[in-house]
């Protein structure tokens, strides 16, 4: 086993490090604090080509992995939390289902928008009725010649309020009139017209320069061209997108959690209290080191979980747990460093609160830890499902 970081992953990660160095604190927490998209830095990042580090180079892209993904977005969440990692990732991974399965005209057309961060697009497909069970979502899509006519409702869709496409689930088929609750499910890359759908953005606690919305969608005409692959496979496709969505939020949870780390040690150092660094006591030394630990592990279980994906073999197991780890202990050491900070620490001028308020999001979304522990428990350790 070789756990070096090849001089060429070395050289991508700087390379986006220094990106990244471009936009300090304060212009994320004034992101935060206006609800502002970060579109300044979603352009530099575009135009050091690193929104198509995973995509075709026959379409711009630099045709490298999940590994080389990882190095991008740890190093934007290190550098601006969810905000910065959920302002680039749709374009990395959220098409990978549309890569995969589009025809070749769909490819040519969109992926070098994607690519060049000319075009954003948005993910359709949790509904409120739904949730993470998408075989009972209810957005339906109706055939009428060369258009389907879509009408339903979607919600938590990111970026829904700058999007120019989305990539959408719907139903074709009822469910009772499916062999498998799985088929009759389609999926479209497609515009997000605002004269059919009303986009409602959700006020949450964190992660604000990024929108959370409500799509309310009635009768958006969608071109049969505008469909991925063939009708009723939709669900098929979109596990095409899950492994890496879960690896890459792993590797974003790590790079926050090594940032709020960094931050709190950084403080322990400079604090005096009573004649001495409060670094000097154990009390804060051991839930650090430990959270350094826990912090390395999960890391490993990413790599592991990104190295099986790039070569073609199953890694369910290892993505979900990948995300399940590092999800718990980065906001574990955000929370650590709020704690060593003290009072500080509440305080946004020294920015923990916010990498706090955000590190949250991952324990939550895009999958609970209880829905990924009963799939380990199913697919891993063979016990009766539960769900």
């Amino acid at each position: 086993m070789d756990f070096q970081v090849s001089p060429e992953q070395e050289a991508i990660r700087q390379q986006v490090r220094r990106v990244c160095a471009g936009f300090p604190d304060d212009y994320w927490l004034g992101k935060d604090q206006r609800h502002e998209f970060p579109e300044e830095f979603y352009q530099a990042v575009a135009a050091g080509g690193w929104l198509g580090i995973a995509m075709p180079e026959a379409h711009g892209g630099a045709g490298l992995g999940i590994s080389e993904a990882c190095l991008v977005v740890q190093e934007a969440a290190a550098a601006g939390a969810t905000a910065a990692a959920s302002s680039i990732h749709m374009n990395i991974f959220g098409v990978n289902p549309l890569v995969k399965h589009g025809s070749p005209e769909q490819l040519q057309a969109h992926l070098p928008g994607i690519i060049q961060g000319r075009t954003k697009v948005c993910f359709g497909v949790t509904e409120p009725d739904a949730g993470l069970d998408t075989t009972r979502l209810k957005t339906r899509a109706v055939r009428e010649g060369d258009h389907y006519r879509v009408s339903g409702r979607k919600i938590w869709i990111s970026t829904a309020q700058h999007a120019h496409k989305i990539l959408l689930l719907a139903r074709t088929t009822p469910r009772e009139e499916c062999q498998r609750p799985t088929d009759g499910l389609s999926l479209f890359f497609t515009d997000l017209d605002r004269r059919a759908v009303d986009v409602r953005e959700i006020a949450k606690t964190g992660r604000h320069a990024v929108d959370s919305n409500e799509l309310f969608i009635d009768g958006l005409r969608v071109p049969v061209g505008d469909r991925v692959g063939e009708e009723g496979r939709g669900f098929q496709y979109i596990l095409d997108g899950l492994n890496p969505e879960r690896i890459l939020i792993a590797a974003e949870a790590i790079g926050i959690g090594r940032a709020v780390l960094e931050r709190a040690v950084r403080y322990a150092k400079e604090r005096v209290v009573f004649g001495r660094p409060i670094g000097q006591n154990q009390a804060i030394q051991h839930p650090l080191a430990q959270c350094w630990a826990n912090l390395e592990a999960a890391d490993l279980l990413t790599c592991k979980a990104a190295w099986l994906y790039d070569q073609g073999r199953p890694c369910g197991a290892e993505a979900n747990a990948a995300k399940l780890l590092a999800a718990e202990h980065a906001f574990i050491a955000a929370d650590r460093a709020m704690q060593t900070l003290g009072g500080m620490g509440y305080a946004q001028e020294f920015h923990v609160e916010r990498f706090w308020r955000e590190a949250k999001l991952f324990r939550i979304a895009p999958v609970t830890p209880e829905l990924i522990l009963s799939y380990i428990a199913e697919k891993v350790l063979g016990l009766p499902k539960s769900y």
